[in-house]
């Protein structure tokens, strides 16, 4: 599945994705959906590779405005850190293609080349013929580590 070409944004599986975080300790997932996603739908679970998922979200429900501050938001969460590969995270794959594509931005106008990577599928993956996600593919479809609830830690940042 592909969500489209993006000039200097990769594309990864999300098993792809959960074996480069569990081999390169300066690899990050970030994961781009809203807080409303975060709370009710589930997020990465990421503690037993030692990573902490970076939340910040590309847009804001329920009108799904736009983030103005997404790519600086990002690079606060890392920290002033030179990152390793970075890998996107929304529901099917599309937020998170524009939103690599964002932060790749923002640090080549730093100077700065940086891999971004789409989790292409997604945290829920694509709508079924009966219309449902989590069915055919996606994080969670795949089996890799995920909680329903993040509701008992602060959102938006890392978690």
């Amino acid at each position: 599945m592909s969500t489209g070409i993006v000039p200097g944004i990769g594309e990864v599986l999300p098993n792809a994705a959960w074996t480069r975080l569990k081999n390169d300790k300066n690899a990050r997932l970030i994961d781009v959906r809203t807080q409303a996603e975060w709370s009710f739908v589930g997020a990465p679970d990421l503690s037993e590779l030692g990573h902490t998922l970076i939340c910040v979200e590309w847009a804001t429900f329920p009108k799904m405005s736009p983030n103005p501050r997404f790519a600086e938001q990002v690079l606060e969460a890392l920290g002033g850190t030179r990152p390793g590969m970075l890998m996107f995270l929304c529901r099917s794959g599309v937020r998170s293609k524009s939103a690599a594509a964002a932060v790749r931005a923002r640090y080549a106008g730093l100077g700065v080349d940086v891999d971004c990577f789409n989790v292409v599928e997604g945290f829920e993956g694509d709508v079924n013929e009966d219309g449902h996600r989590g069915f055919q593919n996606g994080w969670k479809f795949r089996g890799l580590a995920w909680r329903q609830s993040w509701q008992d830690r602060k959102l938006g940042k890392n978690i």
